[in-house]
């Protein structure tokens, strides 16, 4: 099958093209507005505000699935304010936890891993909101952000909300949500599944907190998202995720290690290479989470590379972080009130 012909059956339309380049952007001008020398040397802190801020505007701009300008932006901010609070809680609890040894500061982010289990059956909003509390964590944690940069924080959700907002508003009609917004199921077997979801999430993540202060994993953050993201309504659906994940990882980290040469001669071509990764993912990722995953692996290897990473076991630890992840996914959907049909 021919690169066209699989852009035509998996895209047909070309929206979701469309929004792959709209993260893209998104990511960039926030960024860009977050390194203004003006403005970034006014803000308290050591983290970097372009990066906190990229981040929140470009995952707010994937979980985002309205089909209005007006709807769009409603929950691109609500998203980015999730991330935002993420991002704090982390700040105030880490420094706090500190005192109980290297895996101290990474018990919040089991609280994000409950809610993205627990809010997944909710409806695209409500899984996007969980997804987002936890990436805001995540970069907190991987900024090693603290109580001093709240304010960095609160300026970074500010710039991502405007990042994300003003290229949907270019988009507009061309751009049609991946998945439809349908009302999410209420009542006592809703609540049941989510639970039962959040429990297997945060267990896994419990244990990849406890694997890490007793052995020290190279990037245990990795493992703990991997395990977040796999769960889904049943223990079959999680096997066939932990599958795609692990398959389009192993793909993708390679891809990345090949490019690792050029990286500090070549900083655009990495960067032009990364951002169609992320239109792949976009395009990928409703129906092939196998594809989407290989494609955001080769996207991260290459930008922590072009951007001074240069630790050839902490970038392959990708692919036994996802392993470990997971594995200890699987285990929690199977062992720990598994749900066998949806």
């Amino acid at each position: 099958m021919t690169v066209t012909a699989w852009l035509k059956r998996i895209d047909p339309g070309t929206h979701r093209r469309i929004k792959g380049l709209r993260l893209v952007t998104a990511y960039g001008i926030a960024w860009m507005m977050g390194d203004l020398q003006g403005l970034s040397w006014q803000i308290p802190g050591q983290a970097s505000l372009g990066a906190v801020a990229a981040g929140m505007a470009l995952w707010a701009s994937v979980s985002e699935g309205q089909t209005t300008r007006a709807a769009s932006s409603r929950d691109l901010v609500l998203l980015v304010f999730a991330a935002v609070i993420g991002a704090m809680v982390v700040s105030v609890l880490a420094p706090l936890l500190a005192g109980l040894g290297r895996a101290g500061p990474e018990l919040p982010l089991v609280t994000g891993a409950f809610l993205v289990a627990y809010l997944k059956p909710s409806g695209i909003l409500g899984a996007g909101l969980g997804s987002q509390f936890y990436i805001g964590q995540l970069l907190a944690y991987g900024a090693g952000l603290e109580e001093k940069d709240l304010t960095l924080i609160a300026v970074a959700g500010l710039i991502a909300a405007v990042a994300a907002v003003v290229p949907r508003l270019l988009t507009g009609p061309a751009e049609h949500p991946s998945l439809s917004a349908s009302s999410p199921e209420i009542g006592a077997v809703f609540h049941a599944q989510a639970l039962r979801m959040g429990l297997q999430a945060a267990a896994a993540a419990l244990v990849i907190v406890a694997l890490n202060g007793w052995f020290g994993l190279e990037k245990s953050a990795w493992a703990i998202t991997a395990c977040t993201y796999v769960i889904v309504g049943t223990a079959s659906g999680t096997m066939d995720r932990v599958l795609r994940r692990v398959l389009g990882t192993a793909i993708g980290v390679p891809l990345g290690l090949a490019c690792l040469p050029i990286a500090s001669q070549l900083p655009m071509l990495i960067w032009t290479m990364a951002g169609l990764a992320m239109v792949v993912y976009a395009m990928a990722l409703p129906e092939r989470y196998d594809v989407a995953c290989g494609a955001y692996a080769f996207a991260l290897i290459i930008t922590l590379a072009v951007r001074g990473e240069t630790s050839a076991i902490m970038l392959v630890s990708r692919g036994w972080e996802t392993l470990i992840g997971g594995g200890l996914g699987l285990a929690t959907a199977m062992l720990i009130l598994p749900l066998r049909t949806s």
